[in-house]
């Protein structure tokens, strides 16, 4: 071997047997998915590289699957949150090539999921499985939640249906990062986002609410504003109230890029008027000024779960995960006022 690692290393570092080792590798019968998982992470922890046959094929340092996947978005997306989706959907596509599954990608148009007409792939029996990457709509979900197919949902969820799921801890996410505003001071925070456009959006508008609430701060109706239309469109134009709070809370970065932009328009500065933090840690954060306070997605560790789950659901119909959840951290940049002193703190 190249880099020196070995089959029989990966089993003295795991316990097992060599043997072991070579049928999980190569997707052979025989080992639990569980420890099938453990020894590929392992390989490729350790930087494990397969060694040519005579055939000139290679042993798998992941199991092999030779199936067909299909990736489906909704149209509305690409505009708003193209960059993120096309990244999630790259890493996620990777990730099965790497394990011989073919992927085929279609974004559904507006009409298509308004009217839950299924793509090609799924109807003329193209694929074995399906990934569905944002919301989609509930009468395009049920019409999933009636195929024979593996269906996995990722970053987002329909609580109605009995529907695999990968999600960032929106909820959680959300409340840490009211809480660093309230921490920093700050007693009149907003947010900014359509609540019920998205089950991502949703949570996020709870953690809000119960950071709100612990902290016994005012919550006032017209503080929370949309931030795109019920097709999922952004707004062209932003309009604030009349007597402004001291932070907004955005539901994602592109929002708070948006938000942070119009407020300028206004002869608003962020964050010496008005502090705003947003939610990804993707794009916009970092090309903003000021740079964005946002919290972190792990975009690799979403695709890696969602191949994980998808992989398992091919092998074992009858498998099921549920909700698997992404936690997130906060990453603190220049968007926040520090308002500490201002109410006699």
């Amino acid at each position: 071997m190249k880099n020196g690692v070995k089959m029989a290393d990966i089993a003295e570092k795991l316990g097992v047997s060599v043997v072991t080792v070579s049928n999980a590798l190569a997707g052979r019968d025989g080992v639990s998915e569980t420890l099938r998982q453990r020894i590929c992470q392992a390989a490729e922890e350790m930087g494990y590289k397969p060694s040519n046959t005579k055939s000139g094929k290679h042993s798998a340092a992941v199991p092999k699957l030779e199936k067909n996947v299909g990736i489906i978005t909704s149209e509305r997306f690409v505009g708003a949150r193209g960059t993120f989706y096309w990244e999630l959907t790259a890493n996620i596509s990777n990730k099965l090539s790497a394990m011989n599954v073919l992927t085929l990608y279609e974004c559904i148009s507006a009409e298509n999921e308004e009217k839950a007409i299924l793509p090609n792939m799924i109807t003329e029996k193209k694929v074995d499985g399906i990934l569905v990457i944002g919301q989609i709509k509930r009468k395009y979900i049920e019409r999933l939640s009636k195929l024979s197919l593996p269906v996995v949902f990722v970053d987002f969820y329909d609580s109605r249906f009995d529907i695999d799921s990968v999600n960032s801890d929106s909820f959680h996410g959300s409340y840490i990062i009211t809480d660093h505003l309230v921490k920093m001071g700050h007693r009149k925070i907003g947010f900014f986002g359509t609540i019920n456009q998205t089950s991502s959006i949703n949570d996020r508008y709870l953690g809000y609410i119960k950071c709100i609430i612990e902290n016994r701060l005012t919550y006032r109706s017209d503080w929370v504003i949309d931030d795109r239309d019920q097709n999922g469109t952004p707004f062209s134009r932003i309009d604030f109230p009349d007597d402004m709070p001291t932070a907004f809370v955005c539901n994602n970065d592109e929002t708070a890029f948006r938000v942070i932009n119009a407020l300028r328009s206004k002869g608003v500065r962020v964050p010496e008027d008005i502090s705003v933090v947003g939610y990804d840690n993707y794009t916009g954060s970092s090309i903003c000024i000021p740079a964005i306070t946002t919290v972190d997605v792990d975009l690799k560790k979403m695709a890696a779960a969602a191949v994980d789950i998808i992989s398992r659901k091919l092998r074992d119909p009858s498998y099921s995960e549920g909700l698997r959840i992404i936690s997130g951290k906060l990453i603190i940049k220049n968007s926040v006022l520090d308002l500490r002193g201002s109410y006699g703190e």
